[in-house]
């Protein structure tokens, strides 16, 4: 038997159902957490396709394990489904989730002749929450001997280039006072995280070009009258590797505290979830994935090397651990990018529809390949 064609016409012969189901996802956003709906729909593909299906494990309602064969290589097929708040599945974690499980059906009646055990996860929460990371945490990807997933973005590329994050969320109390009639009774938390923004703007001058802050203030007062004795904003803070993010976030940390000192607030700093790692993919799955996905026809073009970091993945905790590979499926969508609503309406086009059936393919022939089955 031709393995590879065999995955090839089981993921084909499915192709309704995968566009159908990353349809499904995108229609019905769902946030960190909260896919109750897109978590149900992924294990109800696989337990109908012979997997052996857990839905809610790890601690998480909304994570799913999936698992056929027995064979002696293990491979991880990741899935994720969360969304944006606001603007939906602008990452496309829809096409994401139809393509892990594209793989898992192009592989499930094959995987002991293979030689595989197939597992494809479910990871809620890659948008701030770090699933994986708590799964990883949890013993998910104990015994894996490689990890995969495919990401949309507007051009194809073997790796996405994958930062070092700390998300976090900063709050100061102060002291409310009529801001006419009794200002000098007022500790203005507003103002201390103004000071606060303004020192991180002065720190961006001495820190590197794979260095990045970024922030929201989400609360800074409730009416113009009144010195506002609370404010909180989220934060993040990027670098190039795990070990340059603990001294920029230190310093950065630096900045908030001299908005306390400068105005007499209390802060409080909390981790909004933890600490995402660089991505570290491995060259040898990266170079069997790529020639697979090639020989589907899709196209790898070459891309100018910057000093940018790139986005950020709790997959990169992942690699730390298990041979793992985040190659991305290219919309031809510029210039609409990630996180624009642009991105979202290009995730449910027949070029997003396209690159579902095509990214299981290739997965699904890259783990075929590790196995030396083929």
């Amino acid at each position: 038997m031709n393995h590879k064609s065999e995955v090839e016409r089981r993921v084909r012969a499915a192709e309704r159902s995968l566009v159908d189901l990353s349809h499904r996802i995108h229609a019905h956003p769902e946030l960190a957490f909260e896919e109750v709906r897109a978590s149900a729909w992924v294990a109800e593909a696989l337990d109908g396709a012979g997997f052996s299906v857990e839905h809610g494990c790890y601690g998480l309602p909304t994570a799913v394990r999936a698992t056929v064969g027995s064979g002696p290589l293990h491979v991880g097929i990741c899935a994720e489904y969360d969304a944006l708040p606001d603007i939906g599945h602008a990452c496309g974690h829809n096409v994401i989730a139809a393509a892990a499980v594209g793989a898992g059906l192009g592989l499930a009646g094959l995987a002991d002749d293979l030689g595989l055990t197939v597992t494809v996860l479910g990871t809620p929460a890659e948008e701030g929450g770090g699933g994986k990371i708590l799964m990883l945490e949890r013993g998910a990807f104990d015994g894996l001997d490689a990890a995969m997933m495919v990401h949309p973005t507007p051009v194809e590329t073997a790796t996405m280039p994958g930062s070092a994050i700390s998300m976090f969320d900063v709050s100061y109390r102060g002291t409310p006072s009529h801001a006419a009639a009794f200002p000098e009774l007022g500790v203005n938390a507003a103002d201390a995280m103004t000071v606060a923004q303004v020192a991180i703007g002065l720190l961006r001058q001495q820190t590197t070009r794979s260095e990045l802050i970024q922030g929201i203030v989400t609360e800074a007062g409730s009416a113009p009258n009144v010195i506002p004795d609370s404010s909180r904003g989220r934060w993040i803070v990027r670098a190039q590797t795990s070990d340059a993010l603990a001294p920029l976030r230190e310093r950065v940390q630096h900045c908030f505290e001299a908005g306390a000192l400068a105005t007499g607030c209390e802060l409080s700093t909390d981790q909004a979830c933890p600490d995402y790692a660089d991505l570290r993919p491995d060259p040898r799955m990266l170079a069997l994935y790529q020639a697979n996905a090639e020989a589907l026809g899709r196209v790898f073009p070459d891309l100018p090397q910057g000093a940018a970091v790139g986005a950020a993945t709790d997959m990169g905790n992942v690699s730390h651990v298990v041979p793992t590979i985040h190659p991305t499926l290219g919309l031809d969508c510029a210039p609409a990018a990630n996180h624009q609503p642009e991105f979202t309406a290009a995730c449910v086009t027949p070029t997003a529809d396209q690159a579902v059936v095509e990214g299981a393919i290739a997965m699904a022939w890259t783990a075929a390949d590790l196995a030396g089955s083929v």
